[in-house]
């Protein structure tokens, strides 16, 4: 069965997303700057930290989806990235193109398994 190319564009935005959500955070947490600015960047990764918790777990279930040939995982992924703009959503922008992608991924991949089906039906008969 072939894979999903749109789990698969979703998956590597989702990742670099990811990736830099950490590294920005972990960069602006650093020792040399003010207490007050050190304050303020606490709090922004306190805000963000749910948003970017939620964020992993889709990605994983999104790779999930994509190398298990799994509806369910494009499902939960695309239903978590829509978690992930709930819970911090100034950042909708940067999540919005790869809940749309799981969500389309799970319609065809439905058809395709119809397909399969089908196609196994008419081998056997």
């Amino acid at each position: 069965m072939k894979k999903s190319k749109l789990l698969l564009i979703a998956g590597i935005i989702g990742t670099a997303y990811a990736i830099y959500l950490v590294s920005y955070f972990l960069s602006i947490n650093d020792a040399s700057i003010s207490s007050s600015e050190q304050l303020g960047a606490t709090l922004a990764t306190a805000l963000v930290m749910p948003h970017m918790a939620i964020v992993w777990i889709a990605v994983i279930f999104n790779w999930l989806g994509f190398f298990l040939n799994a509806r369910w995982g494009a499902l939960v992924a695309g239903v978590l990235y829509a978690v992930a703009i709930l819970f911090f959503f100034l950042y909708f922008m940067f999540v919005i193109v790869e809940m749309i992608l799981c969500f389309v991924a799970f319609g065809k991949m439905k058809k395709n398994q119809k397909e399969v089906i089908k196609q196994e039906g008419e081998v056997q008969a």
